[in-house]
Formats: structure tokens, C-alpha cells, sequence
């Protein structure tokens, strides 16, 4: 922006470059860049970064699928991991990603991991509660 005053006050592009420390290419690119898109185009703007594959629509869409359980899509067990999310989301979208990013995606929608507890179906809950009240003591 000082480059684009000093320009307007009528200084060459030497001596804006040796007052700002910039090489004189800079300053004429910036200057050039000013006249075509205006002075606000010399302003610093973040990077847009990478197109996301997912639209806001999809994005919203993965908590409907998690919802409906991993044995609705063929999985064995209805446990959900990294690996079977993004499966699902190359079967419903047609986009992969790797089983990290799948994690940040489902951070960002607030599922975190969790360790399945794994309880043997034949549990007896009556007599294991039994044994804790009295074998456990008498030992």
C-alpha cells in the first residue's frame, strides 16, 4: 500500500524500491497489480487453500450415515473406524481419503475414538454380582 502512495505522489520506481527495501521488480508488480484490480488487491488475504472434496451438504450428511449403525453398511459388529468411514464415504460420494483425515473430519463433527468394550456375550451379570458379595470376601 505505501508503494501505491508513493507512486501517486509521483516517485519512480527506483526510489520506491530503495526507500521500501523491495527490489524493483516487486514494486512494478505491485503496482501493475493496483492499477488492474485496484489498490485493495495489495492488501494480504489468506490462502484460499485446498478445495474440499466434501460439499457443506455431504459434510452434514456423514452424521445420518454414522447414525444408522456400521452393520447397515455390511459391516461385522457396529463399531465405527476410521477405515469403515471412509469406506462409506467412497461408496456414497465417490471421494477417499486417508483414514487420518477421515479422524479430523470426525473430530471437527464431534465424534471422538472410542475403544469398544468387549464383554463376553455369555456374561452372566446376577452371578458374577453374587460372587463379588460372597466368595470375594470369604477369600
Amino acid at each position: 500500500m505505501r508503494a501505491w502512495d508513493l507512486a501517486g505522489q509521483g516517485w519512480k520506481q527506483r526510489d520506491i524500491a530503495g526507500a521500501l527495501n523491495a527490489s524493483e521488480g516487486a514494486i512494478s508488480r505491485w503496482l501493475a497489480l493496483a492499477r488492474r484490480a485496484g489498490p485493495e488487491a495489495l492488501r494480504s488475504h489468506r490462502a484460499p487453500g485446498r478445495v474440499p472434496k466434501l460439499t457443506p451438504e455431504q459434510f452434514r450428511l456423514i452424521l445420518d450415515f454414522l447414525w444408522y449403525g456400521a452393520e447397515s453398511y455390511g459391516f461385522r459388529g457396529d463399531v465405527w473406524t476410521c477405515e469403515r468411514v471412509a469406506g462409506v464415504l467412497y461408496q456414497e460420494f465417490g471421494v477417499s481419503y486417508s483414514k487420518s483425515r477421515v479422524s479430523r473430519l470426525l473430530k471437527r463433527l464431534g465424534w471422538t475414538p472410542q475403544a469398544p468394550i468387549t464383554r463376553a456375550i455369555q456374561r452372566d451379570e446376577e452371578a458374577i454380582e453374587r460372587w463379588r458379595l460372597e466368595s470375594w470376601p470369604a477369600l
